[in-house]
């Protein structure tokens, strides 16, 4: 328990390593602001970045390269998922990791610490020992969740979904100490939609096409461009935004093409919430942050690519919940696109199903957790009754 003279101090630790992470916790900062004001103090660390050794200091700029091998990544992710692998692995790295985590617990001290990165739980609870500040793991892999994000240490271990939950729990998690919270995502992401036409409008964008909001993620991957082609030759009376990303090869690639239909195209864009909003169905690759944003958004999902391993209980859960469909080639999201345009009443279907899986108060939900585990002073709606 902190000090009464002094501002509770929360650690979040971090990495690059793809986009989730970072906006993650910048989402659950905002809550803990939006709730909490300024009665806590906090810091993000990247855990390689920042503090990993040479060359792994630089696994953040490796990431986007690493998962253009996909199958690779996939047999990395099932060989070393399982209690007995990551026991191994945690064991047999100490001795490494070691250095590491303690640099991090030394130059950071806190009076809470918040992980949202599967390499940032077991090594860092073991160099804190047992006269430690509470520890709380927020896991940001929707479904298909890797065994290092669990440890018994934790005071608690937020999941996205029931079927993580379970899975925590088979792995011997205290069922009391894992709690599903939903996807944190930024408050931006959770207002209601307003009027879909004013929205266009604002954005410059045809108010009376069925509009196809085609996303890569942050790096632009996936076959993102193929399918966008594929899309625009298909005969579909849409409109199409393509979001490139960071990835600017594509985004020019994209620009010179001759469209027979009408087509916008953006880089890095900080308008996501609105381009949701405004569109009639996302096509996206299988990442847990931009499903998670969809749904809030009620906003169909076509999913047209995964990373093996973490992302395929993404799209199993995705189609299962009814809220998008699996696509993995450009002529399958067409046919997908193609229902949905020709039957309305199917694709209000699939609204209702991602209105029925959203969950826009997570990341308010985990900043009441560590409020809680804090001692902070609960939020006025909540000590007023209202």
């Amino acid at each position: 328990m902190p000090s009464l003279n002094k501002k509770p101090h929360i650690l979040f630790l971090f990495s690059d390593t793809g986009g989730g992470h970072r906006s993650a916790t910048e989402a659950i900062i905002e809550a803990l602001e939006l709730e909490y004001g300024d009665t806590f103090s906090c810091e993000m660390v990247d855990i390689f970045k920042d503090y990993a050794p040479r060359p792994l200091n630089r696994m953040p700029d490796w990431y986007p390269y690493m998962v253009k091998a996909p199958q690779l990544w996939g047999a990395s992710f099932h060989i070393t998922d399982g209690r007995p692998q990551a026991r191994a692995i945690t064991g047999t790295i100490w001795p490494v990791a070691a250095r590491t985590a303690r640099r991090i617990i030394r130059n950071h001290p806190s009076d809470l610490v918040v992980t949202v990165h599967p390499l940032a739980v077991s090594w860092i609870l073991k160099a804190l020992g047992k006269n430690r500040p509470p520890f709380i793991t927020v896991v940001t892999d929707m479904v298909t969740t890797h065994a290092l994000w669990f440890d018994k240490r934790s005071d608690a271990i937020l999941v996205p979904t029931d079927i993580a939950r379970q899975k925590a729990i088979q792995y011997g998690m205290p069922p009391e100490v894992v709690k599903v919270v939903g996807q944190p995502v930024a408050r931006k992401y959770c207002i209601p939609g307003g009027d879909k036409s004013a929205l266009r409008e604002k954005l410059g964008w045809p108010k009376d096409k069925f509009i196809v909001l085609a996303v890569g993620g942050g790096e632009g991957m996936g076959p993102l461009g193929q399918t966008a082609r594929a899309i625009a030759e298909s005969g579909l009376d849409v409109a199409l935004v393509v979001v490139a990303g960071r990835n600017e090869r594509l985004k020019a690639s994209l620009e010179k093409h001759h469209w027979q239909i009408p087509a916008l195209i953006y880089g890095f864009t900080k308008e996501m919430p609105d381009f949701m909003r405004a569109a009639d169905v996302l096509v996206t690759k299988a990442g847990p942050g931009t499903i998670a944003e969809a749904f809030n958004a009620h906003l169909p999902i076509i999913l047209f690519a995964k990373l093996p391993g973490q992302e395929d209980g993404n799209v199993t859960y995705s189609v299962e919940v009814g809220a998008g469909v699996w696509a993995p080639t450009p002529q399958r999201v067409v046919s997908a696109l193609r229902r949905w345009v020709n039957a309305p009443a199917e694709r209000d279907k699939v609204v209702a199903a991602c209105q029925h899986a959203a969950r826009p108060d997570s990341s308010l939900e985990i900043a009441h957790t560590i409020g809680e585990k804090l001692g902070l002073p609960l939020p006025e709606a909540e000590t007023t009754g209202n």
